[in-house]
């Protein structure tokens, strides 16, 4: 309940758009564990380079601590605290080696009200906050974003977004106020869905737009189709094998480009 946080804005239609299209190998191991403890691998194979990670997480009451290692040995970590006071999420994160990266996070909301906060730990810090205000049904929000080494902002955005049972519309005002997207989902039916997204560049009057569909053919078996202006069209196919490990398989061709061939990606998630 309540107002929704900023970054989800637009996120029904833009997750139609683009969420689980992929165009490479791309592989995710997932094992929970009732104690609390549960890992996952991730892969992808891009350009005939493996790139992956392994996380683990750890649970404890209030308390997540996420660890992941790279496949250049690099080492992040993210110390979760819920709930510290009413309404309150804390997170710290820093990774290693680098001494710079600490970052803490705080996340506030109650039924009118969010917000998120993040700065840097370091002497020269950026300070990014976003906020929404609203209900269920409208929200209206912003974003800033300052670095303190060059005392200058690094962003500031706003948006608004209306929620109803059957559909959803947002408009936002990104980029420091030089384009502006406007964004619709709409549930035509318990099964079927569509989104489009449109933007308008002011500095050179550009338009783009973006317009897909989600059907479910059953319970476990979804196909998504998308196109844009560009000339490219996309399609996802989509399935649940056993619960919760999904396969997909995405393709995307450039009408405009007659002379490439198109793109195929396979994803495999698997959670015992």
């Amino acid at each position: 309940m309540g107002p929704s946080p900023y970054s989800d804005i637009g996120k029904r239609a833009r997750d139609l758009l683009t969420k689980d299209y992929n165009f490479d190998h791309k592989f995710t191991l997932s094992v929970p564990n009732s104690a609390g403890m549960g890992l996952t691998a991730t892969g992808i194979k891009k350009d005939h380079i493996f790139i992956g990670d392994i996380s683990t997480q750890y649970r404890s009451g209030n308390t997540t601590v996420d660890v992941k290692v790279d496949t250049h040995s690099n080492v992040s970590t993210k110390v979760t605290l819920d709930e510290a006071l009413p309404g309150i999420k804390t997170a710290l994160s820093f990774n290693v080696p680098d001494q710079k990266s600490g970052k803490l996070d705080v996340h506030y909301h109650n039924p009118h009200a969010a917000m998120n906060s993040s700065i840097g730990l370091n002497p020269t810090p950026v300070l990014d906050v976003n906020a929404s205000i609203g209900n269920e049904n409208v929200s209206l929000g912003g974003e800033v974003g300052f670095d303190t080494a060059s005392a200058s902002f690094t962003k500031y955005n706003a948006g608004i977004t209306f929620n109803r049972p059957d559909f959803f519309a947002a408009l936002i005002l990104m980029d420091k106020g030089q384009t502006l997207k406007a964004s619709y989902f709409h549930t035509v039916n318990p099964s079927t869905a569509v989104a489009a997204e449109m933007t308008h560049r002011f500095s050179n009057y550009e338009n783009q737009f973006t317009i897909g569909s989600s059907h479910a053919i059953d319970p476990i078996t979804s196909v998504k189709t998308r196109f844009s202006d560009n000339g490219k069209v996309g399609m996802l196919y989509q399935r649940e094998w056993r619960p919760k490990s999904l396969i997909t398989f995405s393709s995307e061709y450039d009408t405009k480009a007659t002379d490439s061939a198109a793109k195929f990606g396979i994803a495999l998630a698997l959670k015992p």
